[in-house]
């Protein structure tokens, strides 16, 4: 564009340049002209008439023939001859250069003729008429070079005025050019940059599925496009990768969370059981290896990460009779979950490791008998399950300690922080666990989950 817009302006700029130049040095040459006719004698013919006067009647003026002054006149001719390329201006000063040699010859015959009467009858017919005639002719020679430079002056005058409006009209042309070129070099820029913008703005808004790049005619703009792609499908590899990394993380969460109940819960267990054969109590442990027996299967779930509520609270139903027998004398426990919640799906594992908190951190602590109570309900179309218990409860300091540790991945309280992560990865943010509690009155962990009843587009 630079080139197309600069080199006709150059172009231009040299023919205006060439053409000034032309006409300055033709203008010179003419002017030189008329300056150096100019220098030639105004009163010439006075001048050698007079001094011929006094040379043809010998007198004691007389200087001799006046052939300086010819001289010089003809050398002024001369140059002016080598100079003049005006036809009416060459034959003016041709003449005045003829008439030069003319008058010079008859100077010379007056010079030889000896008769007084013969030398004035050749200088009245002879030089005056000469010597008149060429002043005549030097003035027609300047008549002619100053019309010539006044019509040069006119032509350039006016040939520049044109040459100018070719320039304004040339630039106007350029201009129209430029802007054309530049709307089309702008749209060539901006439209891609245009659909770079949304396809960021829309990437913003979490479409992060990989597109044909935008083709653009400007390379620098091809690479941005190129690398936006390529960015997300990184992004889109990267993110997969860390939701893989995260599942298997909760998994072994989940995993060592069960591997923590599971092998202590187990040892107590049958270690009651044992005692209970020892001590005839043949009706109670079986009981207890039956709810053992379903506190197990129900751990289990076929493999299952999420499960129905209603077999979920079979396993805390199962947890709490083993419990139960171990801690008759201060456990009681109470669960009502309406039947038309129990279709809806919860995770695996999360209302166990809470009835177990309420017994370990409440009850026992408390060192009289209490009750654990686990109730559901629906409220503005969340399933909302309480875990209560009237055992030691917390101070306010504690009460901010746990509560601060659910969102904390390096803070105390796993099993709580646990299960309200595994809820809201499952189900989303605006799920978990809230946790009221007050010291020596009890304390109550409230699950709010959405009501759900498939488990098909969710892992953990």
């Amino acid at each position: 564009m630079s080139l197309l817009v600069s080199l006709p302006l150059m172009t231009v700029i040299l023919v205006i340049a060439s053409v000034g130049i032309l006409y300055v040095f033709r203008y010179n040459a003419i002017l030189n002209n008329v300056t150096m006719a100019s220098e030639f004698n105004q009163n010439f013919k006075d001048d050698v008439d007079l001094k011929m006067y006094y040379y043809v009647i010998d007198s004691q003026y007389s200087e001799g023939l006046p052939l300086e002054e010819v001289k010089s006149a003809k050398e002024i001719a001369q140059k002016l001859y080598d100079t003049t390329t005006k036809k009416e201006s060459l034959r003016a000063i041709s003449s005045v250069l003829s008439l030069c040699h003319n008058l010079e010859e008859k100077m010379q015959q007056i010079a030889e003729t000896k008769e007084y009467d013969s030398r004035v009858d050749q200088l009245e017919k002879n030089i005056y008429i000469l010597t008149d005639l060429i002043q005549r002719f030097m003035y027609t020679y300047l008549y002619y070079e100053a019309a010539h430079l006044n019509s040069l002056q006119s032509d350039m005058v006016r040939n520049m005025i044109i040459l100018m409006g070719v320039v304004v009209l040339l630039a106007l042309m350029l201009l129209f050019f430029l802007l054309k070129s530049s709307k089309r070099l702008s749209r060539k820029i901006v439209d891609p940059i245009d659909m770079i913008c949304e396809r960021l703005e829309a990437i913003g808004k979490g479409n992060l599925l990989v597109k044909e790049p935008i083709q653009a005619d400007v390379e620098e703009i091809q690479i941005l496009s190129d690398g936006i792609e390529n960015m997300v499908g990184r992004l889109i590899w990267q993110i997969q990768k860390n939701t893989e990394q995260e599942k298997q993380r909760r998994k072994a969460e989940l995993a060592l969370l069960q591997s923590q109940v599971n092998p202590h819960f187990l040892y107590n267990t049958l270690d009651t059981i044992v005692w209970l054969i020892e001590s005839g109590e043949i009706n109670g442990a079986v009981k207890m290896v039956t709810s053992l027996s379903n506190y197990f299967r129900f751990s289990l779930s076929r493999g299952k990460n999420v499960i129905t509520l209603g077999e979920e609270e079979q396993h805390v139903r199962s947890y709490l009779e083993i419990q139960q027998m171990r801690y008759s004398d201060i456990l009681e426990y109470e669960i009502d979950i309406p039947d038309h919640l129990k279709q809806y799906i919860i995770p695996k594992l999360t209302l166990q490791p809470l009835v177990e908190n309420a017994l370990y951190h409440g009850i026992k602590n408390r060192r009289r008998k209490g009750v654990i109570r686990l109730t559901g309900r629906e409220e503005n179309g969340h399933i909302i399950l309480e875990v209560m218990d009237d055992g030691r409860g917390m101070s306010e300091e504690r009460l901010k300690e746990i509560k601060a540790s659910l969102g904390d991945s390096k803070g105390e309280g796993f099993g709580l922080r646990t299960v309200h992560q595994r809820i809201q990865i499952l189900f989303g943010a605006e799920y978990g666990l809230t946790i009221e509690s007050e010291l020596d009155v009890g304390t109550k962990v409230i699950v709010t989950i959405p009501m759900k009843t498939s488990d098909k587009e969710m892992a953990i």
